[in-house]
């Protein structure tokens, strides 16, 4: 069970591994929402994530033989590096059974921080299957990412330094996948005032507590396709699915879309790398109204490869129109082009790339196609540009844009 004395016991175990992870108060959100939003940045662990807190307890619970003996998890993420990192701390043999389509940065990270990888399977639910026969066949002790109660104490630490810092906090907002995150805080934050209000939120695409709150139990959805893949979860665990009915206010959703833009704004005014399921506390910002409340959203991790990255700031920057293309038809005759560039440069917009395609028509004298990605200070900055066009003829169309 899930008890006070267990919660203030982790609290100073998970100490020995942990970085401090102090509230960071944001201006910028405050000012939007109209509440004190505070920000607790799981992000800046030693793995990338808060998944080392719950690992970490899991194995001081463990008998010595248990020890001796060597734990196993399947995962292909953040659980992956907080068991290894947990395991060599305490002493342990550690084996992470990973999908075989994990990027390669990921495997050699988690081999990095001591432990034995198997790549098995296509997806997570193959690598976890192979990992509970190896925990039979081997004697190992498994731990699952979220449906261990043990692993959902570790991880509600996060309120006890919470509330410790912000005594009178009245929100805490905490990602959900599994549910071993938000049952393990909200209990906790309950237990140390039962005033604090506790909401989770899910991917719109993968909403499993939002299905079994509605169900009244865990139940499988078909699929749980989303980018914020650190919370793509089929089904959450039964064994913390009470604790989330008995101590969660609301559960909320957000639109992959409205990830993108969250993720530039991070980057560009709060200088930090967070990954989409990190993301979705600031996210479901825009959907409560919190206004003279003291909230702290919780960034549950920031492991992110840069391919990935650099396709959300593509993405993003063309979400909030800050780049666009558009075709642009013109006379095929000299100083043309430089008219084009120069009604572009007077509008203070910034020509990033520019293709000409001269066979755009039979009558070269009629047309050819210009196709120009410009970029821009936002939606209204875009409209002076294409408005500056259209007054010199050049009737500008807006197209798809492609960077690369």
């Amino acid at each position: 069970m899930m008890t006070l004395e267990r919660f203030e016991e982790a609290s100073e175990l998970v100490k020995k591994v942990t970085t401090p992870t102090k509230l960071m108060y944001s201006e910028v959100l405050s000012e939007q929402t109209g509440a004190k939003v505070y920000l607790k940045p799981e992000n800046m662990q030693v793995t990338g994530a808060y998944k080392i807190r719950g690992a970490y307890y899991k194995i001081h619970t463990l008998t010595q033989e248990e020890k001796e003996k060597g734990l196993i998890t399947a995962s292909a993420g953040n659980h992956a590096q907080g068991v290894a990192f947990a395991a060599k701390a305490s002493g342990c043999k550690a084996v992470i059974v990973m999908p075989t389509i994990t990027p390669l940065i990921k495997v050699n990270r988690t081999k990095a921080l001591g432990a034995e990888v198997i790549l098995y399977g296509d997806v997570f639910d193959d690598a976890c299957e192979k990992a509970k026969e190896l925990a039979k066949e081997q004697g190992y002790t498994f731990v699952h990412p979220f449906n261990d109660l043990d692993v959902s104490i570790g991880q509600g630490t996060i309120a006890m330094e919470i509330v410790q810092e912000l005594p009178t906090v009245d929100y805490i907002l905490v990602p959900v996948g599994g549910g071993g995150l938000i049952s393990g805080v909200a209990t906790l934050a309950k237990m140390l005032n039962p005033k604090i209000r506790i909401i989770g939120v899910e991917p719109a695409e993968a909403a499993s507590m939002l299905a079994a709150l509605e169900a009244g139990h865990p139940v499988e959805l078909p699929d749980a396709n989303t980018i914020a893949d650190g919370t793509a979860v089929k089904e959450v665990g039964e064994l913390n699915f009470e604790y989330v009915q008995e101590n969660v206010e609301r559960i909320v959703t957000v639109e992959d879309d409205e990830l993108i833009g969250v993720f530039l704004d991070m980057v560009e005014n709060h200088k930090m790398i967070v990954e989409n399921s990190g993301l979705l506390t600031v996210a479901a910002l825009k959907q409560l109204d919190l206004r003279g409340k003291k909230v702290v959203c919780i960034l549950s991790g920031g492991n992110m490869d840069v391919i990935t990255m650099s396709s959300i700031v593509q993405h993003g920057l063309i979400q909030r129109d800050r780049i666009f293309s558009i075709s642009v038809l013109m006379p095929d005759k000299p100083g043309e082009l430089v008219h084009v560039a120069k009604t572009i440069a007077d509008a203070n917009g910034n020509v990033i790339k520019l293709e000409h395609n001269q066979f755009v028509s039979t009558n070269r004298n009629a047309a050819v196609e210009l196709r120009i990605t410009i970029e821009a200070f936002g939606p209204e900055h875009k409209e002076r540009i294409l408005n500056a066009l259209a007054t010199e003829g050049y009737k500008p169309r807006v197209i798809g844009t492609k960077l690369y």
